[in-house]
């Protein structure tokens, strides 16, 4: 099971996240791998763009399709950006000698405004439990609590991206 505020990274990983809104309202899925909401998003693949990566990470977790814009943030303070994703399974990488095998990753996040365009097919539905599109001050719990501070700092709509 995913757990938050680790300690101790074993490899660091770029992430994107996008707080997709329509109407008003924010895009969240419920993860399959802990039953926590939070934005859509997950790791940047190689020889994609973050904003690739970010539409796409949507579509595979929500079937939503959207319009990227602004950067809301950066993130990747080892205090609050090291999740731990337990023991290794068969085929993936080995942990660090001495770490009994488990995954824990630094992920610096780059999280994105995008507007909902059109709802479609999830390409990963085994990632995702539910969606739904919820008001700011009515999000659902359990929350995927490394995603508070980018709702926090999307709601505030700075002109500058936050750097944390």
């Amino acid at each position: 099971m995913t757990k938050y505020f680790a300690s101790n990274p074993t490899e660091l990983g770029l992430s994107v996240s996008a707080m997709v809104w329509r109407e008003g309202e924010i895009l969240l899925m419920r993860r399959s791998d802990n039953g926590h909401w939070g934005l859509p998003g997950g790791y940047v693949e190689v020889g994609e763009s973050v904003s690739e990566a970010a539409r796409r990470e949507v579509v595979e977790e929500t079937g939503w399709t959207v319009e990227i814009s602004d950067l809301i943030g950066v993130y990747s303070d080892p205090a609050t950006q090291v999740v731990d994703y337990g023991r290794e399974k068969s085929g993936q990488r080995k942990g660090v000698a001495g770490d009994g095998g488990n995954r824990r990753v630094q992920i610096v996040n780059l999280c994105f405004h995008a507007e909902a365009v059109e709802s479609g097919e999830m390409t990963t539905p085994e990632e995702t439990l539910e969606i739904g599109f919820f008001a700011a001050d009515a999000l659902p719990e359990p929350f995927v609590p490394i995603h508070e501070i980018r709702i926090e700092d999307g709601l505030a709509k700075r002109a500058e991206a936050a750097v944390r």
